[in-house]
């Protein structure tokens, strides 16, 4: 290569690398927001969540539910070992392997996955990165049974499942496992299923499960709907858990604190579980904004609200 070659080709790359720097820095493109988030992130610790739960203590003729973080509630209903949405992680997004390619936590989840109980059940709600996390759903302890929404059971390691089963809205499953039986039915919630964004066939619901007699409600990923005023008639329901943040943008498909408050109570729900909040950035609300809102939606029945942060545990007696 000649010297002036040579001096071209130094300066195209140079030149090529400072429009990738400029548009990375100033489009408001997907991509270059994404990238502009990870860079951000870049050195960041991740602090361990407030509190920690210690599931080997949990009585097995109780309900205990412990918050982990985002949508992941770990879950002992009289004896039978759940998880929701399992993201264990520092980070979601595509699996490479070596890690993931996504948002990194804001805080810790409150436990490792070496801690967690041999599980019994394990529901997906749909597909998004934040609710089917590869890595995860592979380290999970036991041969649980696998609950899921339609079209997202291919994305599932299998070789760890006892089995798997994939609900429409309104299907139920009667899950059979060594330490009892559960009744777990799909119901219908406003939100979307992509994995990626042209595979719109998949599925998204959330859950209603159903235990010697009680019963709980999931309510996944939702936008406000009406639809939980139908689910009323499934319950009464001990507690819901309901989702409560990245409302800001995204109010078509996330509901605020006070929407998820609201269908809740027309569900007929005891107690209110809130999640999907301080865990990640996935929306424009200031991180606290969202538990906030909720306690004020509650403030004339503060016992309802079940917790507050990541790592907490409430427990239903018998």
């Amino acid at each position: 290569m000649t010297p002036l070659m040579n001096r071209r080709t130094i300066l195209a790359t140079g030149a090529l690398a400072g429009a990738g720097a400029m548009w990375t820095s100033l489009s408001s493109s997907w991509s270059a927001r994404f990238l502009r988030e990870r860079m951000a992130e870049w050195g960041r610790d991740v602090p361990p969540a407030p509190h920690t739960p210690t599931p080997a203590a949990w009585d097995d003729n109780a309900i205990s539910l412990a918050w982990l973080g985002h949508a992941t509630v770990l879950v002992n209903f009289y004896g039978l070992r759940i998880i929701t949405d399992p993201v264990l992680f520092d980070r979601i997004g595509v699996d490479l392997g070596i890690g993931s390619l996504g948002p990194l936590r804001l805080v810790r989840c409150a436990l490792r996955p070496d801690e967690l109980p041999e599980l019994d059940l394990v529901l997906v709600s749909h597909a998004h990165f934040d609710h089917l996390d590869t890595p995860s759903l592979a380290v999970i302890r036991g041969t649980p049974v696998a609950v899921m929404a339609a079209e997202t059971a291919d994305l599932l390691p299998r070789r760890y499942y006892s089995s798997v089963h994939e609900l429409r809205w309104d299907e139920s499953v009667r899950v059979a496992t060594a330490r009892g039986d559960a009744l777990v039915r799909a119901i219908q919630v406003k939100h979307w299923g992509a994995r990626i964004q042209r595979d719109t066939h998949r599925g998204y619901t959330g859950w209603v499960v159903e235990r010697e007699g009680r019963r709980l409600l999931i309510g996944g990923d939702t936008a406000d709907t009406a639809a939980f005023r139908e689910h009323r008639r499934h319950g009464p329901f001990e507690a819901a858990v309901m989702p409560i943040g990245a409302y800001d943008p995204w109010i078509s498909n996330h509901c605020t604190p006070e929407q998820a408050v609201i269908m809740a109570d027309a569900a007929g729900a005891r107690l209110f579980v809130p999640v999907h909040h301080q865990s990640f950035r996935l929306g424009r609300e200031p991180v606290t904004e969202p538990i906030e809102r909720a306690e004020q939606m509650l403030m004339a029945e503060r016992d309802r609200l079940a917790l507050r942060e990541i790592g907490q545990t409430v427990v239903i007696p018998a």
